[in-house]
């Protein structure tokens, strides 16, 4: 009974989060979301969970593949081409990964997609000032983006 109402309450507020994000923290999320599927798909392949492995990079596929159709290939140019072949690369990886159940490569695609977003995270500022908006301050250092509850290191 309380697993379904955390559950409940978790959907409700990713939904709030999505509906009140701006496009660039949307993408965040994006990012967000496909290593902590890569986190669930590698546990599960420890567990032997075949299925769920596969629904789990399933799902990031999914993820990665909007992430590619949101380039602005007009305004990114060399840097969207780029993009888009590493994204291409990540997925390919990926479905090796799961016909393989290999985790070296799920590994390798969480460090490509940290590498992303870490850079995506790094205009962050420089989004929201041609927004016409001021960049939220941190609370204190080190505390300026939610903490995840995978951890991502490869």
């Amino acid at each position: 009974m309380y697993k379904n109402g955390a559950k409940q309450y978790q959907q409700v507020n990713l939904t709030s989060e999505v509906l009140d994000a701006d496009p660039h923290r949307l993408i965040q999320m994006l990012m967000e979301a496909s290593l902590t599927r890569m986190a669930q798909a590698k546990a599960a392949m420890e567990r032997g969970e075949m299925d769920t492995k596969a629904n789990l990079l399933g799902r990031v596929n999914d993820i990665i593949q909007t992430l590619q159709g949101s380039l602005d290939h007009n305004a990114g140019g060399e840097l969207s081409a780029n993009l888009e072949s590493l994204y291409d690369y990540m997925v390919r990886r990926l479905l090796e990964a799961s016909l393989h159940n290999d985790q070296s490569m799920v590994d390798e695609v969480i460090r490509l997609m940290l590498e992303v977003k870490t850079g995506w995270d790094g205009i962050r500022d420089e989004y929201l000032r041609s927004q016409g908006r001021a960049p939220v301050q941190p609370a204190s250092a080190g505390q300026d983006e939610p903490r995840m509850a995978a951890n991502f290191s490869a």
